[in-house]
């Protein structure tokens, strides 16, 4: 079932060609990107620099200062401590090109991209597998399971959407840290509850780099902006492994303004917490298993009695909603599904959606398959 399955959410395309149905008609809850969409002052600052023709006949800033400051002031540290490039992936290539390191420990499930940028340096990779019943939580986590030189974590975790505890997790950093362990760390959904970021740490530890994002957050993932954190020596380290202009001046124009927009901000922020804790109550009605999540999604544990694949399949055919099946992420039983949080409409109806597809007994109902050959 997993080679079916797309290997991220939002490919939409993918999905109407395998399903018969039309790319434009389907609702995603696959991605989790904020519902508001791009704050309006972006859109301002992007219609207004496409009046100045410098703004695409000037080459970008090479070293990208501008981008870098209000990245900087944003996270509450010093302008060089900050990396940016177009994307998480671009930046976690940077790190393992320019750190010595040849073994990664790696807590699964995870981002499926964690283990492919490790293999695709020729690192090899640990795998660590985290129990569900105990929400996927790092305190099992053994740092001496394997002789390595680094572990890569998230937190919040993707798929899970669990929040570690911050004075566990920094103690885990510091136990990495007296073992020569380089420690990953990727927060792309700590901004729904910033008070989990470990900033304080970044010049205490010289080993942690966190990764951040910026587009998924404010709702322009099209632009690929995302940034590193570490202390100033592996800062400057980092800088040299990326390749030159990795962020066009339209991107950095608007990653600049959005983080500056406070109000979007603590809007996106009340939202999601509103809508994620209704949500989740209306699912855990219907029977199903929701985790904890302190991002902006909701990992689903469907029961055994219901066939998983069939239900996404349906919802998808009879309902044009889609879901992230699961599937593929490692050491995860296949029984999961993941549902970003949407509006408040679109949430009701997936609610709907849930209830009419249960209720006709998913688990015995066959689904004509539209894969193409």
């Amino acid at each position: 079932m997993s080679e079916c399955v797309p290997l991220h959410g939002g490919q939409l395309g993918q999905l109407a060609e395998r399903f018969g149905v039309s790319a434009s008609a389907l609702l995603d809850f696959s991605a989790n990107i904020n519902p508001e969409g791009p704050p309006e002052s972006v859109l301002s600052r992007l219609r207004a620099s496409l009046d100045d023709l410098s703004t695409l006949t000037n080459y970008p800033d090479l070293r990208e200062m501008g981008l870098r400051r209000s990245l900087a002031c944003y996270a509450g540290v010093r302008t060089e401590n900050v990396i940016a490039a177009n994307g998480f992936v671009p930046l976690l290539d940077a790190v393992l090109r320019a750190l010595p390191i040849r073994r990664c420990l790696l807590p699964v499930p995870a981002f499926v991209e964690y283990r492919r940028a490790l293999e695709r340096a020729s690192i090899e990779v640990v795998p660590f597998p985290l129990a569900c019943n105990s929400n996927f939580s790092y305190e099992a986590l053994d740092l001496k399971a394997g002789a390595h030189d680094a572990v890569l974590l998230a937190n919040p975790q993707n798929p899970s959407g669990v929040l570690a505890d911050r004075k566990m997790l920094v103690e885990l950093v510091e136990e990495a840290i007296n073992q020569n362990i380089f420690v990953l760390l990727d927060e792309a959904f700590i901004d729904y509850c910033p008070e989990a970021f470990v900033k304080d740490e970044i010049d205490r530890f010289p080993n942690l780099i966190v990764f951040r994002s910026v587009t998924k957050f404010f709702g322009m993932p099209g632009l690929r902006v995302a940034y590193a954190v570490a202390n100033a020596k592996i800062s400057e380290q980092l800088q040299g492994a990326i390749a030159p202009w990795p962020i066009t001046t339209l991107a950095s124009l608007a990653a600049s303004t959005a983080v500056e927009d406070e109000a979007y901000k603590q809007r996106t922020i009340a939202l999601n917490l509103d809508r994620r804790s209704r949500m989740k109550a209306a699912i855990a009605e219907l029977g199903i298993e929701v985790y904890p999540s302190a991002a902006n999604f909701l990992l689903l544990r469907i029961s055994d009695a219901v066939d998983c694949e069939n239900l996404w399949a349906r919802l998808i055919q009879e309902h044009q909603i889609v879901l992230r099946n699961c599937a593929n992420y490692e050491a995860l039983h296949e029984q999961h599904l993941r549902a970003a949080i949407r509006s408040d409409a679109e949430n009701e109806r997936l609610i709907e959606a849930l209830a009419l597809v249960l209720r006709t007994k998913a688990s015995a109902c066959e689904v004509q398959n539209h894969s193409r050959p």
